[in-house]
């Protein structure tokens, strides 16, 4: 890529060729626009076809998309950045798709239909090239097209179609096989589940069933027809990964064992695998798996052993309790809990929450799992409180229905979750309900936001890092799938403005934290709230950070000075060293 066209170079040597022309700033080709790479997990606008023949490609029309003057305050001053940031009910980018030929000639455009206000959100070559898909998103997220597309033409058909009530999760999902079939997961069920389709997009059978979700298809072996994935298929928390072949289908096997959380990143032929693994008492490792599972070699063991920068410290290492309380409508909500080095269960200790406690992607997963502990997680415990963490209705890798009932009206189910949380903690004889702090940053921020500002909020203080404090002024993408527009849900936007609820907020409770210089969660999500707090009278504390984003550019410095700022603070409001 440069200046925003697609240039190819021989390997063998000679000069490169543009295989676009014309690209702008506003009209780029084949790159990912903020919203593809923000919300839709697609951060390419090109793909190669199997025999290196042809390339498809986006052509993004920016045009339409408002300008939001955005500041980026650093440490020597600061400038307004002209953002295009699509805000709900607001115009998106158009995208294109357009197939190439290396050798040279006019490109072909894909048919994607006569909307153009859609999401292009994935795009696959079949095994011999001959076909390209790609999966097509409505703006209101709940029909997802995948489209079979004749790359000589540009002539399109649908072939699959998944509706939802609420909203079509987006998966990487798409497996094409040689004999022009392909694997897909789907929600149908209830449950994200593996399904066999031949190359017209009819279902042949379901692969996988049961009262468990898939997480993610990591691979496949032809050779032998087995699909690899991922899932929680005993627990939630844990992550194991399995083959199941869909030729035949059985009962799943394991490749890998339990009690841990495991990833894989699996070969593309043969079925053998690199997989990572981790629990509360040993550190991530990554080895060579073969195809059964059995462990070839390490590629870093990572023992806790005498060298181990974790060493010293193996005996305060925290045991989790684990365990499920029930949500309103019966659904099992699971927790951890953390105590602290030198835990004595007569005396009364201070208790942290933590959350994300938003709605995430098909092959994400909640804060509650068995695996190596955060490092902040560490301090926590290590500065004598009680952790406790909940994932709440609407955490990803749980069914459809746990997902889906946050759906239009964001904060509300969470916080009624987040408050059943707080009465389960106040029920346990070593813990003082006086003194629970809470904090979470991007959504867990706005959790903190809402969490507080509960009527008779139980949470005595709460650290927010750069938390959404009005829907209307994040993405379209995000937003809307779970929100619709501000046109057509005016009562739910409403209802989760933050600002509409702090005269709920006790003076002196929160600590508020954001990075002057977000592209994602905006400073004005702050501002906003300051001056409504200020209006009001109501006494807060702030640490700002100059030059920050919202992930990008945070160093490990500035970490634990964010760090410290809310131990510092918890400190003085929950006052853990008068446990008694």
């Amino acid at each position: 890529m440069r200046d925003n066209n697609l240039y190819v170079m021989p390997s063998a040597g000679g000069p490169e060729r543009a295989l676009s022309t014309g690209g702008t700033e506003t009209k780029p080709w084949a790159t990912a626009d903020y919203i593809a790479q923000e919300e839709l997990d697609r951060d390419t606008g090109y793909w190669w076809s199997p025999d290196d023949r042809h390339v498809a490609l986006t052509y993004v029309d920016q045009s339409g998309v408002d300008i939001v003057p955005r500041p980026d305050i650093n440490a020597n001053g600061g400038v307004v950045v002209e953002q295009r940031y699509p805000r709900p009910g607001r115009p998106n980018s158009v995208t294109a798709l357009y197939v190439a030929s290396v050798d040279g000639g006019e490109k072909v455009k894909v048919d994607l239909g006569a909307d153009n206000d859609v999401y292009l959100t994935s795009v696959d070559w079949s095994a011999d090239g001959k076909t390209l898909y790609a999966q097509r998103l409505t703006r209101d997220q709940k029909r997802l097209d995948i489209l079979a597309i004749d790359p000589a033409t540009g002539a399109s058909k649908v072939i699959l179609s998944e509706t939802s009530p609420h909203w079509v999760e987006i998966t990487h999902d798409f497996e094409p096989l040689a004999d022009g079939g392909f694997l897909w997961s789907s929600e149908r069920s209830g449950n994200r589940h593996i399904y066999l389709h031949d190359a017209a997009g009819k279902l042949v059978r379901q692969v996988t069933t049961g009262d468990w979700p898939v997480s993610s298809i990591l691979g496949v072996d032809e050779a032998k027809k087995t699909v690899i994935f991922s899932a929680g298929k005993d627990t939630p928390i844990e992550r194991r990964i399995y083959s199941v072949s869909w030729a035949a289908p059985k009962e799943p096997v394991a490749l890998t064992p339990a009690g841990g959380w495991w990833t894989a990143d699996v070969a593309k032929v043969g079925g053998a695998f690199v997989g990572g693994y981790s629990d509360p008492k040993t550190p991530p490792h990554t080895g060579l798996y073969r195809a059964d599972g059995k462990l070839v070699r390490w590629i870093e063991e990572n023992p806790l052993g005498e060298k181990h920068p974790f060493w010293p410290y193996r005996d305060r290492l925290p045991t989790p309790t684990y365990g499920t309380i029930k949500a309103s409508d019966g659904e099992d909500m699971w927790w951890s809990l953390r105590t602290p080095p030198g835990f004595d269960p007569a005396r009364k200790y201070p208790v942290i929450i933590t959350t994300y406690g938003g709605p995430t992607g098909a092959a994400a997963y909640g804060q509650v799992t068995r695996a190596w502990p955060a490092a902040s997680d560490l301090l926590y415990l290590e500065a004598g409180y009680v952790l406790f963490t909940l994932d709440n209705r609407g955490t990803a890798g749980r069914s459809a229905a746990f997902k889906t009932v946050i759906d239009r009206h964001l904060g509300q189910t969470e916080t009624e979750d987040q408050l059943a949380g707080v009465a389960y903690l106040k029920t346990l004889p070593y813990v003082d309900g006086a003194r629970i702090g809470f904090t979470g940053w991007s959504y867990g921020g706005y959790m903190t936001l809402n969490m507080l500002t509960a009527p008779n909020s139980p949470i005595a203080a709460g650290a927010a890092g750069a938390p959404p404090t009005d829907w209307a002024l994040y993405d379209t993408a995000y937003t809307e799938r779970y929100m619709g527009t501000p046109q057509t849900n005016a009562a739910g936007y409403a209802a989760s403005d933050i600002v509409s609820r702090i005269g709920n907020l006790g003076d002196g409770k929160l600590l508020l934290l954001h990075g002057m210089a977000d592209d994602n969660v905006v400073f004005e999500n702050s501002t906003r709230l300051m001056a409504a707090l200020q209006a009001k009278g109501v006494g807060f504390e702030m640490q700002l950070y100059p030059g920050l984003r919202h992930r990008a550019g945070w160093t490990a410095a500035n970490q634990l000075h964010r760090m410290r700022a809310m131990l510092e603070f918890f400190g003085r409001k929950l006052k853990p060293e008068a446990a008694k």
